[in-house]
């Protein structure tokens, strides 16, 4: 008896879809590559040919250059060899899918990276009904349950309001992070404009582009420190105990990330104003999605895949884990 999903080839780069003659998110070149989302673990440049949602292609155009994109829109298919490829909506960042696969009678939804909290900045995310569902294990332990999103960015005003001849200085990573945490503030009703570190801009420029919309955002370079005193100011992680920070007005420092929820990782960087603020389904919303789903089998990756896997089996749902190889850090 053949075994479910046996036409898919977990390999330590990537997901071989058989029938297809295609690749997920291959971390090495391909001549075929069916790509979820634009950050850097899932999305590289160098394939011959490249099916993603227009947002994801415009991303991977802006960090690695034209690609040779064919552009699949949400709700659209496509035939592949003797597969039917689909992408729906994961919640994720902006343009990011679940790539649903149906072959011989076999539904596999591989759903990338997801989460099912509410986004101003991206399309929330589809369950699917399937046979497979390939899942993220991010924060795949109990201990991750993510704090209500308003809650963290009313921290961040809070202290902004209560320094106003200080700045926040948020560190926030370039796709997905940053924009989300603006417009959280815009959300708010945080209308000041908000000042970027110049690697920050690009993208923010594409979301703006596509129709998110996050106010009025002025670059650091030429600002003095008397006018970004009281305003926030976003910068990626890196550069959040950077020489390049010294040009601001004494920075009450931050940082928006889940990992925020372990201290030891605050102090690590230096981190005063910590923000628990994913990108990615917490315990709760993973195990959730997984009830709600009900798939024969769950295929887990980049993460806990111990722990999800074992939740899995308690309750009768065959699982297994995927070696692949992922970067976790660059869009918790």
């Amino acid at each position: 008896m053949a075994r479910l999903g046996d036409w898919l080839e977990p390999h330590p780069h990537g997901i071989y879809v058989r029938p297809a003659d295609a690749w997920i998110d291959p971390s090495e070149p391909e001549a075929r590559a069916l790509v979820t989302h634009g950050h850097t673990d899932h999305a590289r440049g160098g394939h011959g040919a490249v099916w993603a949602t227009p947002e994801t292609l415009a991303i991977m155009d802006a960090r690695y250059g034209e690609q040779a994109g064919h552009p699949v829109a949400y709700g659209e298919s496509l035939t592949m060899g003797e597969v039917e490829v689909g992408f729906v909506p994961a919640g994720h960042v902006l343009g990011s899918a679940q790539i649903v696969l149906d072959y011989r009678g076999e539904r596999v939804v591989v759903s990338g990276d997801y989460k099912r909290r509410a986004d101003p900045t991206c399309t929330p995310f589809e369950p699917v009904a399937c046979d497979v569902f390939v899942t993220e294990a991010t924060f795949a332990l109990p201990v991750f349950r993510h704090p209500d999103t308003g809650d963290e960015i009313d921290k961040l005003i809070v202290r902004l309001h209560a320094n106003p001849d200080r700045c926040v200085l948020v560190g926030a990573y370039a796709l997905g992070k940053a924009q989300r945490v603006i417009a959280e503030l815009r959300a708010r009703g945080h209308e000041a404009p908000i000042y970027l570190h110049g690697a920050l801009q690009r993208l923010c420029d594409l979301y703006v582009e596509h129709g998110v919309r996050l106010g009025e955002l002025r670059a650091v370079a030429g600002a003095s420190k008397a006018e970004m005193a009281g305003h926030v100011v976003m910068c990626p992680p890196g550069a959040l105990n950077d020489r390049w920070s010294r040009r601001l007005p004494d920075p009450i420092t931050a940082m928006a990330s889940g990992w925020m929820r372990v201290r030891q990782r605050a102090r690590q960087k230096n981190v005063e104003l910590p923000l628990i603020l994913s990108d990615h389904a917490d315990w709760d919303e993973l195990t959730e999605t997984l009830a709600e789903i009900a798939p024969r089998e769950v295929w887990v990756t980049h993460g806990r895949e111990e722990a999800l896997v074992h939740w899995c089996q308690q309750r009768q749902i065959k699982a297994r884990a995927l070696a692949l190889v992922g970067f976790e850090d660059e869009d918790d």
